[in-house]
């Protein structure tokens, strides 16, 4: 029986090699967080972690407020979890450098770090580990 369990063991991580999905992904501006105002003017704030600032709205009949993305961070390659997926609008998607991309993901890295990347990954849920190459490519599940 021993010399059944070298062939099993190769065929088996074969057939999980094959289940590891792959698709393209771009960086994306971080998202930008906008809450109604309490009865004072508009004022922008940045949270004390890393995460999207706050736009808080001046309320009715005040100036309009207009709030422009940051420009996307560079792609880093390692492994991380996804934290959060929000599917996009086709305007939004449009200035993607991926095709087809309909989901903006958070991706909380194993250093800490946060990044943000447009993608068209069809079967990708919150808390998955993904893997992300210098190439763009996000390969998950990751180990």
């Amino acid at each position: 029986m021993s010399k059944f369990v070298l062939p099993l063991s190769a065929i088996t991580l074969a057939i999980l090699a094959g289940c590891a999905s792959e698709s393209r992904v771009a960086p994306a501006p971080a998202p930008v967080v906008v809450q109604p105002a309490a009865p004072a003017a508009a004022v922008v704030t940045a949270p004390a972690t890393a995460a999207a600032p706050t736009v808080i709205v001046p309320a009715a009949g005040a100036a309009p407020v207009v709030v422009a993305p940051s420009a996307p961070q560079p792609l880093r390659a390692g492994t991380g979890k996804i934290e959060q997926i929000i599917n996009l609008p086709a305007s939004a998607a449009a200035g993607s450098s991926v095709p087809g991309a309909t989901k903006r993901i958070t991706i909380r890295m194993d250093d800490g770090s946060a990044q943000f990347l447009d993608t068209a990954a069809p079967d990708i849920s919150v808390g998955e580990r993904v893997s992300l190459t210098n190439d763009g490519t996000m390969k998950y599940p990751a180990p």
